[in-house]
This record gives C-alpha cells, sequence and structure tokens, in this order.
C-alpha cells in the first residue's frame, strides 16, 4: 500500500456566490423554475465551489491531475481511473440565491483493497459548505481509484436485456432519458472535465465504458427533485446515494421511491431492472 499519511487530514477552502445567473442555469437544466422565495432545491450544492485547476494542470482524463506537491489536494494513487462512488448528505439549511459561499474540504481517510478488477483506493472526503458564514451542508464523499481498463476488457455495462422494469412496490416512478446535452450542460455547471461525460471515443476506447457515463451526482439530482415534487422543496434532512454500476446517456432511466419506516427509499434503474444508483432518505 502507498503512503499518503501526509495526505490525511489536508484541507482546502473555496469560496462562491450562489448569483441569479448559476441559480437560472441550474433551474434550466433540470427543467424546472427558479423558486420566488430564493431558497434554492436541494442538490445544488454540487454546483457551488468547483474545482478551478488551469487546463495545463489536467490529467490525460480530465481531471485535475495529482502530484507530490503540498498545493496537490489528493494523493497522487497511482491507479488512474477515477469514480464518485458515493456521498452521505446532511441537509441543515436551504442555501438561499445570493449568498456568499464557502466549503470547506478535508481528507478524512484514504484506504486500498483488491476488487474484481484489481486494486482499489477509496479516498474519503468531508465538505463543509456555509451560506453567508452559516452552515447548510454537510457531506462525505468517497471516491474511489481503480486500474486502467484493459484494451480488449468488455465495454461495461452490458446491453440492456428486454425486459423491463416493475414498479410493483414503489410509490413514486419517473421516466427519463438523460442525453448527451443533459451530461454537456451538467458537466459545464460543475466545471467537470472528466472525458467519460463528454467525449465518447474516450469513454469506450479508454475506460470501457458502452458510451457517455451519466454523472453521479446528477443522478442524485434527479433524485433529489424527484422527492421534491412529493414531498416539498427542502424536506429532506439527510441523502445518502451509492453508485452501483453506469448509467450510459441515450438509454431509459427510472427513477423511484418508496416509504420505509425508517425513512425514504430511491433508486435509479436502467430499462431492465439493474440497479444504478442505490440511496436513502431522511423527511424533516
Amino acid at each position: 500500500m502507498g503512503n499518503w499519511s501526509a495526505w490525511l487530514g489536508r484541507e482546502t477552502t473555496s469560496r462562491d456566490r450562489l448569483d441569479a445567473a448559476l441559480a437560472a442555469r441550474w433551474c434550466a437544466t433540470l427543467d424546472r423554475e427558479v423558486p420566488d422565495d430564493g431558497a434554492m432545491p436541494q442538490g445544488i450544492h454540487f454546483c457551488l465551489c468547483t474545482p478551478d485547476a488551469p487546463t495545463t494542470a489536467l490529467g490525460e482524463d480530465g481531471h485535475p491531475a495529482r502530484d507530490e506537491s503540498a498545493a496537490s489536494f489528493f494523493p497522487p494513487v497511482p491507479q488512474p481511473r477515477r469514480m464518485w462512488a458515493s456521498s452521505k448528505v446532511t441537509f441543515l439549511a436551504p442555501l438561499t440565491l445570493g449568498a456568499n459561499i464557502e466549503r470547506r474540504s478535508r481528507i478524512a481517510a484514504i484506504d486500498e483493497k483488491s476488487g474484481k478488477t484489481g486494486s482499489l483506493v477509496f479516498v474519503e472526503v468531508d465538505h463543509e459548505t456555509s451560506a453567508d458564514g452559516v452552515l447548510t451542508v454537510r457531506e462525505r464523499q468517497t471516491l474511489v481509484y481503480r486500474d486502467a481498463a484493459s484494451p480488449d476488457a468488455p465495454l461495461s455495462p452490458p446491453q440492456p436485456a428486454a425486459n423491463g422494469v416493475d414498479p410493483t412496490g414503489w410509490d413514486v416512478h419517473r421516466k427519463l432519458i438523460p442525453d448527451s446535452r443533459l451530461l454537456f450542460r451538467y458537466s459545464a455547471l460543475t466545471f467537470n472535465t472528466h472525458r467519460i461525460h463528454y467525449d465518447e471515443p474516450y469513454a469506450r476506447d479508454v475506460e470501457r465504458y458502452r458510451g457517455l457515463v451519466v454523472h453521479g451526482p446528477l443522478m442524485a439530482s434527479l433524485l433529489l427533485q424527484l422527492a421534491a415534487s412529493e414531498f416539498g422543496e427542502n424536506r429532506l434532512e439527510s441523502f445518502g446515494f451509492r453508485a452501483i454500476s453506469p448509467a450510459i446517456a441515450g438509454e431509459e432511466l427510472n427513477l423511484l421511491i418508496r416509504r420505509e419506516s425508517a425513512g425514504l427509499e430511491l433508486a435509479a434503474l436502467a430499462s431492465d431492472g439493474r440497479e444504478v444508483v442505490r440511496a436513502r432518505a431522511s423527511l424533516g
């Protein structure tokens, strides 16, 4: 295992402003109106305090390159493929239009494991997002770094089977097709240059995905919007999601919610029922 102890506890602070232009673009991307009261819907925090590395500092995959320098927030793990594996979010207060935003981020844990496809390095990051000095969102984000894909590895995920999704047992079900236009807009909102979201030859030939990959936080935001349509805006106290398998642009995505004793179970499923995202939430 690599020695990345110097990165444990490393912190960085970034600042932003939740201005009217960002709010309008975010709402337009999700096909909704900007709220009249200025309290923005849950999920917009993913689009604030985004990475701003210079273009010359980007790696081959589009993410900011990692190195041994003190300026490198993330540890220089050798595995080249990066994925947003999961997040656990606590919503403390709504983010409001016009607020000055500050996010403090800290490397909380680094753990190396072995998986079916080789070695994996999990990096956990704690984010605290404040608006006008008031803490509004806490998040534990887990990133996973994976070995390079073999050039002849089967494309992932498999082609969907012919069977559809059975929504029996779910209280809410919505179908949509996230296409390349939606992915482009979300990448722009989050200043995300990971090439799997917009460069199909790279996604297919280098990382061995079957097409463009839908962002994890985009699917989380879609689930949050579905919850808001059913239970009201800014009703969730907590929300945790985990990426199970890739969703491919241009293919059907099923969003589902059901009540359970401890809160809400949410999911995103491919057209044949393959689990893409698993999530749970609690209502305030």
